[in-house]
C-alpha cells in the first residue's frame, strides 16, 4: 500500500506541476476531470491517514517491547527456539492432514498483532490456509499491560463453543479500540451468535485457566512479546509441532512465505 500510495502521489504532483496544455475541452469533460481529481486527492488523504495509523502501531509495539526488556533485560538473551510446541486443544484453521503449520502466540489488544492481522494474515490465509497447504493454530498470550486481553480471549473461546472462534477472532482484531464487554457483546450479535449462551459461558469464567496456562507455557520457553510465531511440521493426528523457524514479531509477509515455501518444497532425493 505504501508503494501504491506514493506512486499515485508522485503522479498527481507531476500533473499539477506541468504547465497546462490548452486543448479545447467540453464543459462536461472538464467537470468529470475535476471530479476525478477531487476523488484522487480524497483517496490519497485516506491512504496517508492509514499510513499514520500503521506508524503509530509500530511505535506502540516498540515501546511495549522496550518496557518488557527493561523489566526483564535477560529474557531476550535467554530465549532459545523450542524443539517442539504442543498445540493440544488450540483452535486451528486449514486441512487436518496438512503437514506444515504455523503457531501464533497472540494478544487481542496488542497493536502489533492487529497490524499483522490487517497486513499479513490475509495473505497467509488466502495463499496457504484456504489452499490446504498449512494448518494455522492460535494460542493465547495476553500481556499484563492489556486489561482487555484476557476478557477478549475468553469471548473468542466462548464463541468457539458455537463454532465461531475464528469469526470472533477476526472481529476482535478488526477493531481493537472496542473491546469492552458491552462492545464485544454487540459484535457477537452481528455475527449471529446466541447471546444468552455466550453470556453464560463468559460469566462462568471457564476459559480463564486455559488462557493463563497458554501464557505460562509461552513465558516458560522465553517468549516476551506478541505476536510470536513458530513455523514447523506436524505429523498426522499429532498435537506436537516440530519447530523449524521462529518469527518474533509482525514481520512482512515475504518472511512467512520464505519459511513456508521452504518447508513445503519437495524433499530432495
Amino acid at each position: 500500500m505504501i508503494g501504491k500510495g506514493y506512486g499515485r502521489l508522485v503522479l498527481l504532483f507531476v500533473a499539477l506541476l506541468l504547465p497546462p496544455i490548452h486543448v479545447p475541452i467540453a464543459k462536461g469533460q472538464q467537470q468529470e476531470r475535476e471530479e476525478a481529481l477531487r476523488k484522487d486527492i480524497a483517496s490519497l488523504r485516506k491512504e496517508v491517514q492509514a499510513l499514520g495509523e500503521q506508524q503509530k502501531q509500530i511505535i506502540e509495539q516498540l515501546n511495549e517491547l522496550k518496557r518488557l526488556l527493561q523489566a526483564n533485560p535477560t529474557a531476550s538473551a535467554s530465549f532459545q527456539q523450542p524443539a517442539n510446541v504442543d498445540v493440544h486443544g488450540a483452535p486451528f484453521l486449514g486441512e487436518s492432514a496438512a503437514r506444515v503449520a504455523i503457531v501464533e502466540y497472540g494478544d487481542f489488544e496488542c497493536p502489533a498483532c492487529g497490524a499483522y492481522w490487517h497486513e499479513v494474515y490475509p495473505q497467509i490465509e488466502t495463499n496457504y490456509i484456504k489452499t490446504g497447504k498449512i494448518k494455522y493454530f492460535f494460542r493465547d498470550l495476553p500481556m499484563p499491560m492489556h486489561s482487555h486481553a484476557i476478557p477478549a480471549a475468553r469471548f473468542a473461546h466462548c464463541a468457539g463453543e458455537q463454532g465461531r472462534f475464528w469469526e470472533m477472532h477476526d472481529t476482535l482484531f478488526s477493531n481493537q479500540k472496542a473491546l469492552t464487554e458491552k462492545e464485544v457483546s454487540l459484535r457477537a450479535q452481528a455475527l449471529g451468535l446466541d447471546g444468552a449462551k455466550l453470556t453464560q459461558c463468559f460469566t462462568s469464567d471457564r476459559y480463564s485457566d486455559d488462557i493463563r496456562k497458554s501464557a505460562a507455557e509461552a513465558q516458560g520457553i522465553g517468549i516476551i512479546g506478541t505476536p510470536t510465531f513458530f513455523v514447523g511440521v506436524v505429523e498426522p493426528n499429532s498435537d506436537v509441532i516440530s519447530v523449524k523457524r521462529t518469527i518474533p514479531g509482525a514481520y512482512p509477509y515475504l518472511v512467512f512465505k520464505s519459511y513456508l515455501d521452504e518447508l513445503l518444497a519437495p524433499k530432495k532425493q
